[in-house]
């Protein structure tokens, strides 16, 4: 097998084919999927091994004090051959990854074979293709988290100790010095305990980047907007603990935590940093100074590491093996979202060049993994990565007009649905409100009351029981939209779901297999896009085209407010999982075909998309959703360019056609319509009338299917077929 390794004395770094370790009894062999470069610790062991002699020396007085009590015990020749020898040896790297069992040692009955963990240990997390992990370094990955966000299970584990010696409570405020990896983490930590926080980096961008995920305020701490933030946020008492998780030999650090700490406050140290106390400054304060040792309770005792033996859950809550539990399940749950902080993938296979970008300089990032094989095919001559497009294949059961008026349930009541939905379908002949299913029976009132539904209740089993409803809306939180749009379809009832159909290939299967199951096929996406009059007509003004289209299509989305659920990644999807299906569906509509692949690439350090499809005739479309962009931008800006002609729409406000003639609507002198009325007016239609649905189940399909891809894409770093796209 393969291992990233150091020669300390030479700096030399390689990837050396090495044995594969044994599995030995109370541990797993673990396959690496996903391993994490820390930038600061890692980085550090690989400019000290680049010194000469003395500036190694320089860098560990430890170290040295060792050497010179060996040269008083064993005299200097001795103790030569011992330090030449050690350093005149490759060490590993690495202490943080996820991978899946391979092999299980005696003892283990937690996990099987076949089973994704991650794993903790500079000795068994190494950066290399297989690792024996003793019990007490790994844990299971929960269901749905994505192997590279818990290959973050370490670092997370050391930001959380750090947070925990903290003690914070309820409404405090905290400083957070030193915006790299750990203190990005311990800013979201500290967030997610209600914590608010102030950050101080020199940097501008991890600055942004943290107010991005919940930091109140950050600054360089050079300048006076981190104590004017303080100042505001406290009433100028100033923060009730301090986390210093920022390295180097600058005393800085410590002399602002003693500055804009509180009388009697916390300073924790979790980075290695210059600690000269200014003696007066703490004193007078009386500051308590805390150290937050690695991971947390049972790191360095041989006994628990690596011997298996836990500490007492009443006697010592929080391990080693809690804390790296703890953190996938808040990565699980989306309070913690370590994918901003993902500035590079990298193959394994280029670990020695990406260690020297990163050192150079010419690398910029706050967090890099290493990809191993099989976790991306190649692109060359073996298979690509591929995601299937189901195809629909079973014989719908005739579709039967329905009486006037068309009754409706809605399963969801939220801000899209009555502020896009609702309010067209209040005003609509033909159409009886009949019964709104909430979770929480107030909203379910409020939503009778405004819009006149019948009834209101929060019994979804009732609904779907009733015979007299003809169409179910599906308009709750994405990870429901599959489940629910199953059992509507299950039931026989006509169901209109808001995007996205689905998170998973798996709930994608599940959805058709209701249609086959049922005979139902009686399914509208909210793709309203494709319905908007302005862009109707704009592409009937363009025409036919006889050759290959490019399209490009910006997404000016701008930045989520704090605590948007939108957020809660681990049970509701990546961001563009969730509405990116509008603009693939648009783009595909008006190229009249499906896509066969996708392409997808994250730049570093912001969650900006490029998105790239390709069609069956040549044509491309190139997706910029962005987060970034100027907020007074248009939001959605498109261009189609094929047989000489471009067609151009700005932001649902205006459009235009170049060709032989120029075609440019007039500005619409009322709000932007994105279509939701045209789309509802067609779906109804297709429900009294029994004609076919407005978007065929597998145009639904494919764009489902190729929004999938782009997670799939991102993590492999490759194009993704779209297996059976026609």
């Amino acid at each position: 097998m393969k291992q990233v390794v150091q020669n300390y004395k030479s700096g030399e770094l390689a990837v050396l084919d090495v044995p594969v370790p044994g599995c030995k009894p109370g541990g797993v062999l673990v396959r690496s999927a996903y391993s994490l470069i820390s930038t600061g610790t890692e980085l550090m062991k690989v400019s000290e091994a680049g010194m000469s002699m003395l500036g190694k020396a320089r860098s560990r007085p430890d170290q040295v004090a060792k050497v010179m009590q060996s040269v008083a015990t064993n005299g200097v020749p001795a103790t030569y051959r011992k330090v030449m020898g050690k350093l005149d040896s490759y060490t590993p790297l690495g202490y943080s990854l996820c991978g899946v069992v391979e092999q299980v040692g005696a003892g283990i009955d937690d996990v099987k074979v076949g089973d994704l963990v991650a794993c903790a240990g500079n000795e068994h997390a190494l950066h290399a293709e297989l690792n024996w992990v003793p019990k007490n370094l790994y844990v299971p990955v929960p269901d749905g988290l994505a192997p590279q966000h818990a290959a973050f299970g370490t670092v997370g584990s050391i930001a959380m100790q750090g947070v925990r010696q903290g003690e914070p409570q309820l409404g405090e405020v905290a400083l957070v010095i030193g915006l790299g990896l750990i203190g990005q983490l311990v800013v979201q930590l500290l967030a997610a305990s209600g914590v608010r926080v102030v950050g101080a980096d020199p940097d501008p961008v991890r600055c942004e980047l943290a107010e991005r995920l919940g930091a109140a305020a950050c600054g360089d701490p050079a300048s006076a907007a981190v104590e004017t933030a303080v100042a505001e946020l406290t009433g100028g008492h100033g923060v009730d603990q301090v986390y210093l998780a920022a390295g180097g030999g600058s005393n800085q650090p410590v002399e602002l935590a003693a500055r804009l700490c509180r009388d009697r406050g916390r300073v924790v140290d979790i980075g290695k940093c210059r600690l000269d106390l200014p003696w007066n400054a703490y004193y007078e304060k009386e500051l308590d100074v805390r150290f937050s040792r690695s991971y947390g309770p049972g790191r360095y005792d041989p006994e628990y590491e690596l011997e298996g033996r836990d500490y007492p859950i009443g006697y010592v809550r929080w391990t080693e093996r809690r804390n790296l539990a703890c953190f996938l399940d808040l990565l699980a749950r989306g309070s913690v979202n370590v994918e901003p902080l993902v500035s590079h993938i990298a193959d394994f296979d280029d670990a020695v060049e990406t260690y020297q970008r990163l050192k150079d300089g010419e690398l910029k990032a706050v967090a890099v993994l290493f990809r191993y094989p099989d976790q991306a095919q190649d692109t060359g001559d073996a298979a690509a990565a591929a995601v299937a497009v189901p195809a629909v294949t079973m014989k719908p059961s005739p579709a039967r007009a329905t009486r006037t008026p068309v009754k409706l349930a809605f399963v969801g009541a939220g801000n899209y649905a009555t502020s896009m939905l609702l309010p067209h379908l209040a005003q609509r002949n033909g159409v009886e409100l009949s019964t709104v299913v909430t979770t929480t029976a107030l909203s379910a009132a409020n939503a009778q009351r405004k819009f006149g539904f019948a009834e209101a209740t929060t019994d979804l089993d009732a609904v779907l029981g009733d015979k007299s409803i003809d169409v179910v809306f599906v308009v709750t939180r994405h990870s429901s939209h599959a489940d629910l749009t199953r059992q509507a379809l299950l039931a026989g009832k006509t169901v209109f779901v808001e995007k996205p159909l689905a998170l998973t290939e798996d709930e994608l299967a599940g959805v058709l297999a209701a249609v086959e199951e049922s005979g139902n096929d009686r399914l509208q996406v909210g793709f309203n896009r494709r319905f908007a009059p302005l862009l109707q007509e704009a592409r009937k003004r363009f025409g036919a085209r006889t050759g290959p289209a490019s399209l490009r299509y910006l997404v000016n989305a701008g930045r989520l407010q704090h605590g948007s659920w939108y957020l809660q990644q681990g049970t509701e999807g990546s961001r563009f999982a969730g509405e990116g299906g509008h603009f693939i569906d648009t783009a595909s509509w008006l190229l009249d075909a499906d896509p066969v692949s996708v392409y997808a690439v994250a730049p570093s350090g912001n969650e900006d998309l490029q998105v790239v499809l390709r069609y069956p005739d040549g044509s491309t479309a190139t997706i910029s959703y962005v987060t970034t962009g100027a907020p007074g931008f248009p939001k959605e800006t498109l261009d189609l360019v094929a047989d000489g002609k471009v067609l151009r729409l700005d932001d649902f406000v205006r459009a235009s056609v170049y060709g032989r003639k120029r075609w440019v609507s007039s500005r619409l002198p009322k709000a932007r319509d994105k279509g939701q009325n045209a789309e509802l007016a067609a779906f109804i239609k297709a429900v009294r009338t029994g004609g076919p649905m407005p978007v065929p189940l597998q145009s639904l399909v494919a764009t489902t299917a190729a929004t999938l891809a782009v997670q799939a894409g991102l993590a492999g770093g490759a194009p993704v077929t779209l297996a059976g796209a026609r």
